[in-house]
């Protein structure tokens, strides 16, 4: 599994992400310096100024394009880190000033600025895109009180208080529909631009906005746990688990930036002292060589190459919680699915019921039915679905929960067993198993066997398209099921998976996971999807946990590390996409600029590059890595 990383970044002060407001108003201003820098630059080039006035112009032209680089710089060395681009760039135009390079050192500071800029805006602008696809947080909740609407903040609204929707707005925390009906778009969180309808008794989510209608809903979860809340702070903490690439890069410029300083220093003393040419030539190249060397195409665009791929899922409903997951992604062996809720619908309906020992359909569905009162289990939802009649709870006692296997109740005085074959192999009572396509639910009366009842479930309709596009790039499929062994073959013949294991307990899937890990291709992954909540073990062990429609699921949430906001297999496709069009573009900024960088700093070493050129060097290669990461935005 993917190590959660949680360093700080490298010696890289340019805090391109834009968080600290004065450095959001240093970019608003640097249009204004540079152009002052070039006016000041141009007064100094009049032929009637003396030669005091001409370099004293030189040195306000510097002064005002540099200053905050020249400031940042001064304030990391006080803080004992001398290596980062402010320095590298400071050093190499007072170099210049100090060999009478005035035109060169100013030029020098007003191309790094026009640099920076528009670094600034395309990193400002890839930001935007993402936190506007991610616009969910509802800023209030409209309360009653004493007949009128008023506006709280989300976080003072209880559990069980009634919030008003209005027709536009945002549902601002989970909750019950209690009055009224809508459409809500919910496409900031899932992907999906059409709108649901809801009524009285549905269930509503935070982030999805009321499209039409007026609703009530009564609060179910406090903000901190909502679904929005969530949501929020998966992509606030996305950031901290870094991928091999990103780590791979803070290290590179832990060591790089030194190397090339001091690489300089012997390019600058080294060969005049061997009789190689005069200082001033070789201090020169010594200062190109400082300024083509700034790692600024690596250290941003990387960094920026992940965000963005993990802001284009965001915006197709799939929540990467880091880029080292992300990377996972990227290269999987084997994907291995759980089958109920993932690849089916997980939407259960009684197709048969077949009673024994002189019991008839109606009393064999009531005791089953009895028996799974209490369990949220699809299966135990159609079994009370089918029965249709209100259930007396007080007669029912002892629920025992008996996991992968059914349950053990006391109804009516009589000890009702319902569940799969193994249960009443537990409990020894001989049974003859069924051959029917579908979930066989076997029931039992103070050990007596009263029949049984099937329960089908239908395949969802992207299940297919899934599995196809998986095949195509090579990657294995798997299915592991508590299911019986007839309906995990049906579903598996039917969806085509590579391989298939029925009738498991949780930690039988565990187990297999673990065999198809050791299994693996070298420096391949294991992907697992499942439905976040029966199958926490096996996403926590995977080397990426995806839970499946996990749309206001917490367990979903805590234990995946990628979580599809709706039910559709193919996002898990859409998924490694992205994340192989994310890393391909990551590996060709960290070649383009290595290959570019190495390249002129030869040039430069040999006299064959000029500063101004050093500075399009730099300035260039940072922008078009700049604009390529921004490509992992757009999704297909």
């Amino acid at each position: 599994m993917c190590q959660h990383h949680h360093e700080s970044c490298h010696t890289h002060h340019h805090e391109h992400n834009c968080q600290c407001s004065s450095h959001c108003d240093e970019n608003t201003f640097r249009p204004l310096k540079i152009a002052l820098a070039v006016v000041i630059l141009a007064i100094a080039f009049l032929p009637v100024l003396p030669d005091f006035f001409k370099i004293l112009f030189f040195i306000i032209s510097y002064l005002t394009a540099g200053f905050d680089v020249i400031l940042t710089a001064l304030k990391n060395i006080l803080k004992g880190d001398f290596f980062d681009e402010n320095f590298l760039m400071w050093i190499a135009t007072l170099g210049a000033i100090l060999i009478g390079e005035y035109p060169e050192a100013v030029m020098v500071m007003v191309l790094y600025q026009i640099g920076e800029y528009y670094q600034h805006k395309a990193v400002e602008k890839s930001r935007k895109s993402v936190t506007k696809l991610m616009d969910i947080r509802p800023d209030y909740a409209n309360i009653e009180v004493e007949g009128q609407l008023v506006k709280k903040s989300p976080d003072k609204i209880n559990i069980g208080d009634i919030i008003t929707v209005c027709a536009g707005e945002k549902i601002p925390l989970d909750g019950i529909v209690i009055e009224g009906d809508a459409a809500i778009d919910t496409s900031a969180l899932t992907g999906e631009y059409a709108p649901e309808n809801i009524k009285t008794g549905d269930e509503v989510i935070s982030g999805s906005i009321n499209l039409n209608g007026l609703i009530k809903v009564k609060v179910t979860k406090e903000f901190k746990n909502s679904t929005v809340s969530k949501i929020l702070e998966l992509v606030e903490q996305a950031s901290a688990k870094k991928s091999k690439a990103e780590n791979f890069i803070t290290k590179f410029a832990r060591y790089y930036t030194p190397a090339v300083v001091f690489g300089a220093l012997f390019l600058a003393v080294l060969p005049p002292l061997i009789g190689g040419g005069n200082f001033e030539v070789w201090i020169q190249r010594a200062l190109i060589f400082l300024v083509i060397s700034c790692p600024c195409a690596l250290v941003i665009s990387v960094p920026l190459g992940f965000f963005a791929g993990i802001g284009g899922a965001s915006r197709n409903g799939i929540l990467i919680k880091g880029s080292c997951y992300l990377e996972a992604l990227s290269k999987p062996d084997s994907v291995v699915f759980d089958k109920t809720g993932t690849l089916t619908k997980g939407v259960f309906s009684v197709t048969s019921i077949v009673p024994k020992n002189g019991i008839t359909k109606d009393e064999l569905l009531k005791l089953s039915a009895y028996a799974e009162s209490y369990s949220n289990h699809p299966i135990a939802q159609s079994l009370k679905e089918a029965y249709g009649k209100e259930i007396n709870t007080a007669e029912i006692k002892n629920v025992n929960e008996i996991t992968g296997c059914g349950i053990k109740a006391n109804v009516n005085g009589d000890e009702i067993l319902v569940g799969n074959a193994k249960l009443m192999e537990n409990f020894s009572i001989p049974i003859s198993e069924t051959q029917e396509n579908g979930t066989v639910v076997y029931t039992a009366k103070n050990r007596l066997y009263l029949g049984y009842i099937v329960i089908s479930d239908i395949i969802k309709e992207d299940s297919k398209t899934a599995i196809e596009g998986l095949k195509k790039l090579s990657i294995k499929t798997v299915m592991l099921t508590g299911d019986n062994y007839e309906t995990a073959q049906k579903t598996a013949q039917e969806l085509k998976i590579n391989k298939f294991w029925a009738q498991l307990l949780p930690q039988d899937k565990v187990n297999k996971t673990e065999e198809i890990l050791s299994s693996k291709a070298k420096n391949k992954t294991v992907i697992f999807a499942g439905d976040g909540i029966n199958d926490a073990p096996v996403l926590t062990r995977a080397d990426v946990g995806i839970a499946m429609g996990g749309l206001g699921s917490d367990a979903a949430i805590e234990a995946a590390d990628v979580v599809i906001m709706n039910d559709s297999p193919s996002k898990i496709l859409l998924a490694i996409k992205i994340a192989r069009k994310t890393l391909s573009i990551v590996k060709q900024n960290i070649t383009f600029a290595l290959v570019i960088k190495a390249l002129f700093l030869i040039l430069g070493t040999f006299g064959m590059m000029s500063m101004w050129g050093a500075v399009f060097a730099d300035v260039g290669v940072a922008l078009i890595a700049v604009l390529n990461s921004l490509r992992a935005l757009r999704v297909r």
